[in-house]
């Protein structure tokens, strides 16, 4: 059986992480890293640092477009919008959803990797005249639904329906039969389970970028650099990115 994976890698803890579990898990990997426009382009970098260290083909797809759409956020309309900084993360979780969501992001990145997962297969299928029967697809996104911001589009029931959208409309299910699968190993994990995993599979974690800022240095101040200085510390572990 072969196994193909398109991974959404944006250059985070947490993707970094994903994408060293299905090379662990003995899938065939291909990165995806999506500019939609975000306020920087360092998580970009770290993006294609990571995929270099763990040997994964990446292609990097252009939706500068999308910013202008999704423009509620303060990822993609900045000047509009500030970071939030300094809050608590008892705060984080308070039910509301912050400013850093971007409007049905996760959606379009899943269509997105859909459609050069199926690109992929269907090239295998009926060029290569490989038999649908052997394959298997999957998406793997580090979604995570705990010790997080709140976002709607992490939740586990988002991605069980996102999953019966994609095969509905997909040629590769419709005509094939080949499921794809959204792999989403993160979901439910604490941030400190997840440095844990990172840890244990070597993932590259030095190269990582989760700061909503730019910058030279993580700002240490806006969510993301909070959770994930919390993830560290609950696991025990220093983390290698600021060494």
């Amino acid at each position: 059986m072969r196994k193909l994976a398109v991974v959404l890698l944006s250059g985070g803890l947490d993707s970094a992480t994903a994408a060293s579990w299905v090379l662990s898990e003995g899938w065939e990997a291909m990165a995806l890293s999506i500019d939609y426009g975000q306020a920087h382009r360092r998580e970009l970098l770290s993006a294609k640092a990571v995929a270099e260290a763990l040997n994964i083909p990446r292609q990097s797809a252009d939706a500068r477009f999308f910013a202008s759409l999704a423009q509620h956020s303060a990822l993609t309309g900045s000047a509009l919008h500030a970071l939030p900084e300094g809050r608590a993360v008892e705060e984080m979780a308070n039910g509301d959803i912050p400013i850093t969501y971007v409007p049905l992001r996760n959606s379009v990145f899943l269509t997105l990797a859909a459609a050069a997962l199926e690109s992929w297969a269907l090239g295998l299928i009926e060029t290569e005249r490989c038999d649908p029967r052997s394959l298997k697809a999957g998406i793997v996104i580090a979604a995570n639904a705990l010790d997080y911001s709140g976002y709607p589009d992490c939740r586990p029931e988002f991605y069980a329906a996102a999953k019966r959208m994609l095969n509905l409309g997909a040629k590769l299910y419709t005509q094939y039969g080949v499921e794809i699968e959204l792999l989403t190993p993160l979901i439910d994990l604490s941030k400190a389970d997840i440095v844990r995993l990172a840890n244990r599979l070597k993932a590259p974690l030095g190269l990582t970028w989760s700061c909503y800022a730019g910058g030279e240095k993580p700002c240490g101040v806006c969510d993301s650099c909070q959770l994930r200085a919390k993830g560290f510390l609950e696991a025990g572990l220093a983390d290698p990115a600021l060494a």
